[in-house]
């Protein structure tokens, strides 16, 4: 038997910095997101034996190993050897994953791809958990196991899927899910835009140097991280009442603030390409992920969208197509043949 997983990659609208350790749990904290039609997936077919064989098509990498080997960690497929590690593995398996964004794009993908393989192995084990305990477990396999720095909300968007509220209150984490009317869904639908910038980057450099501003108790970044969660609740409700231009304006002023966090999180380019938006008819934007590079997003007039979309590409930008995903994290299985 085959199996199958996928997980939605997610946009962030905002509180994005306010889920990363320590500041959850000293002071609670909130996102805005949305899962798109751009997916982590993962094909996994047990063996009889205990080699394990994993292809990925995103880092053009094949590997084997022994399930009672050592698997060192070693900047190689180290998201399997932690999912096998704490989901404690016991037999060999065939296993081949890829995505629709590369890691390091701003759209969650690696954790994406964690909640993929332990949606795989749920299906596989024929494991009891929920989705809870899918996020959960996700975000131990990806931060404390594997050692990944970074937050908790994208393991938690791409399990539950849809427009979310995700709230971090000491170490529980709440999803609430929005009821927004599909009416505002379709607008948002047709006036958002993603860009790629051409670049990816590594995220923890930006996220050590927040999270030790926040710790040396630097105003301007407690004060930032506080802003951020404020707008998060004020996007939330933006949405919630179907106020489109408000959040777009809401958006901007969550990038001018996202900005505090560190100075690694925009450069040059990125602050050529958001100017240029928006004197073309974007109302508000944000660089997506935790900076440096990767995708950003923009609300635009609904009668300028096509000429900011110009714009950006003769800039060297790429606009990207997406549409809305509202299932989250899917595993199903498939006969041989």
């Amino acid at each position: 038997m085959i199996i199958r997983s996928r997980a939605p990659l997610r946009i962030s609208f905002g509180g994005g910095g306010t889920d990363v350790p320590p500041y959850p749990e000293e002071k609670g904290g909130a996102v805005l997101s949305t899962t798109i039609d751009k997916y982590a997936y993962c094909t996994l077919v047990g063996r009889d034996d205990d080699s394990i064989n994993v292809k990925s098509l995103d880092y053009d990498l094949v590997a084997r190993y022994q399930i009672n080997g050592e698997l060192k960690y070693d900047g190689k497929l180290d998201l399997v050897k932690a999912a096998i590690r704490t989901m404690d593995v016991k037999t060999g398996f065939d296993l081949f994953l890829h995505s629709d964004s590369p890691p390091g794009s701003g759209l969650g993908t690696s954790s994406a791809l964690v909640v993929a393989l332990v949606g795989a192995f749920k299906q596989w084990l024929k494991l009891p958990l929920t989705d809870y305990d899918i996020a959960e477990l996700a975000y131990r396999i990806e931060r404390d196991e594997a050692g990944i720095k970074g937050g908790r909300q994208d393991q938690y968007a791409a399990t539950f899927g849809g427009f979310n509220f995700i709230e971090f209150l000491g170490k529980t984490t709440i999803v609430n899910p929005l009821r927004i009317r599909q009416d505002t869904i379709n607008e948002l639908q047709y006036r958002l835009m993603i860009c790629y910038t051409g670049g990816t980057r590594v995220s923890a450099g930006i996220l050590d140097d927040q999270v030790t501003a926040y710790v040396e108790k630097k105003e301007k970044v407690v004060q930032a991280l506080q802003e951020a969660k404020e707008l998060a609740y004020r996007m939330k409700n933006s949405l919630l009442r179907g106020r489109i231009n408000e959040f777009g304006l809401l958006l901007h002023d969550a990038w001018c603030c996202k900005k505090q966090f560190s100075g690694k999180i925009t450069d040059d380019r990125i602050d050529e390409l958001y100017e240029l938006a928006r004197q073309s008819g974007a109302i508000g934007g944000k660089l997506l992920g935790a900076g440096g590079g990767g995708y950003l997003l923009f609300l635009c007039e609904f009668d300028k969208w096509h000429i900011v979309a110009e714009k950006l590409e003769q800039a060297g930008g790429k606009i990207v197509g997406f549409a809305f995903d509202l299932s989250g994290m899917q595993s199903w299985e498939v006969s041989e043949d």
